[in-house]
């Protein structure tokens, strides 16, 4: 089952894969009419209420598909509110071909008349709420005829993200809808086909442009709306921390704040007055230091535990103490990544090793990425966290949902890009699933690195990332 947001997320992956969303829309609308075939007999009556998004856009690939029946095909809107590029397409076909089209600009237009079936393409996987006009009166004009209601994908009114129905949606008699079925469609008592339109499972398993469709930033968002993060890390090193550091707040967190031995807290500084320092006495993370960093990390929407502090026995207690009793979601990185197999912990760990870190965590790792798949998904469920083993095939599970990353090339084996990653994994996880923030943040930075090396070639540094990282993560390459 996938929510509307997933399905989206799918379908842009697929183009990504180059299966494009206009070829996907013509199978949609080829299985709808198989649908329809099954539903009326040559010469009856079939009308098609589109709406002015892809879900009308399906139904009007139908219409061609519907010679054999007294068609209309009645818009909602004006047609040149029609709100993507392939829809609109499908709308001049139909006029180019002079199928009988009609637009209706407001409720008090609609005339349903008495089809034999009505197909209902209204409102997508993208609406949620109570019909507004036209769509209501529209909805209410199909539940009060004898027509079969045919319903394209769910049927208008329907929330795809929540499966709830809205008071006047639309009584469907019959659901098609596309390559998954949705949340609340099988609560509806009535027949739903779940057609094939050519997805690939890889839409499903590869982390492509489509996952970055899942970022949002409201408008009227306020300082710390998007994200507040807390890096532990420094001591022997003062580069990791300031690159994790600065990599979340160009991932888009709000604040980020370091927490640091004193001793190089100024040090740490230098590296960008856009840091925030709270530094801790000594020279090392010790257990002494755990119940205030503990009560600093509560009031972070992230924890960032690792980059730096080394691999002392009193910093590694330290760290199993702090994630022990941490109850929040934290991303673990470097040294800090042996102590989680031994800890029990109310937190949700993105844990980010590479495959030597992995084997020292206890887990398996393989050349071939395919079998690497399973056994880090099976690792990831013996532990009960996410985890993201980074390679060349990038791969991400929570031990139930796995992902796998292509982006990257061997220029990013230099030392500092896994704290950048461990960076944008921690901005993204304030706002995001922990799997979907590593899945995210996996792409983000290994395609960052690759128009790096496209540009300058290979001897890039970790810093060279950074001023990148929002062109990618932003992007906005969806097809209309």
């Amino acid at each position: 089952m996938l929510t509307g947001s997933e399905m989206g997320v799918v379908d842009e992956n697929a183009a990504a894969l180059g299966v494009p969303r206009k070829q996907l829309m013509e199978s949609s609308g080829h299985a709808v009419a198989r649908a329809v075939r099954t539903l009326a007999d040559p010469g009856d009556q079939v009308t098609i209420v589109a709406g002015r998004g892809n879900n009308g856009g399906d139904a009007l690939v139908t219409a061609r598909f519907l010679d054999e029946y007294d068609l209309r095909v009645l818009l909602l809107g004006r047609p040149d509110a029609i709100s993507t590029t392939i829809a609109r397409e499908n709308w001049d076909a139909l006029q180019h071909a002079e199928y009988p089209t009609e637009t209706v600009r407001d409720s008090s237009a609609l005339d349903l008349g008495t089809p034999d079936v009505v197909i209902d393409a209204m409102l997508g996987t993208g609406i949620a709420g109570d019909l507004r006009e036209p769509a209501a009166t529209a909805a209410t004009a199909m539940n009060e005829s004898d027509a079969t209601v045919l319903s394209v994908d769910v049927p208008s009114g329907l929330d795809a993200e929540t499966g709830r129905l809205a008071d006047n949606a639309v009584d469907a008699d019959h659901v098609v809808t596309f390559h998954d079925t949705k949340p609340g469609l099988p609560d509806l008592d009535v027949p739903v086909t779940v057609a094939d339109i050519g997805i690939p499972d890889a839409a499903e398993l590869f982390i492509e442009r489509g996952d970055l469709t899942r970022l949002e930033r409201d408008p009227a968002s306020h300082k710390g709306d998007n994200g507040e993060v807390l890096v532990v890390g420094g001591g022997p090193y003062t580069g990791a921390p300031a690159l994790t550091a600065q990599a979340a707040l160009r991932g888009g967190a709000d604040l980020v704040r370091v927490a640091c031995p004193a001793v190089v807290a100024r040090e740490i500084q230098s590296y960008s007055e856009n840091l925030i320092l709270r530094p801790f006495d000594g020279d090392h993370l010790a257990p002494p230091h755990v119940d205030n960093l503990a009560e600093l990390a509560a009031e972070h929407d992230t924890l960032i535990v690792g980059p730096g502090l080394g691999n002392a026995d009193a910093t590694l207690e330290a760290v199993g103490d702090l994630l022990s009793g941490f109850e929040g979601t934290a991303v673990v990185d470097a040294d800090a990544l042996s102590v989680v197999p031994d800890i029990e912990t109310d937190a949700d760990l993105v844990c980010t090793p590479h495959q030597g870190e992995l084997l020292g965590m206890g887990g398996e790792t393989s050349e071939d990425w395919r079998e690497r798949v399973d056994l880090v998904e099976s690792f990831a469920s013996e532990v009960d966290q996410t985890l993201l083993v980074k390679g060349p095939y990038d791969i991400v599970s929570d031990g139930e949902r796995t992902r796998v990353g292509r982006t990257g090339n061997p220029g990013m084996t230099v030392g500092g890009t896994g704290d950048v990653l461990a960076g944008v994994t921690g901005a993204l996880a304030c706002v995001q699933e922990p799997l979907d923030a590593a899945a995210i943040a996996a792409y983000t930075v290994g395609t960052v690195g690759d128009q790096v090396v496209d540009d300058r070639g290979y001897g890039l540094v970790a810093t060279d990332l950074l001023d990148e990282i929002p062109s990618v993560l932003w992007q906005r390459e969806a097809e209309a």
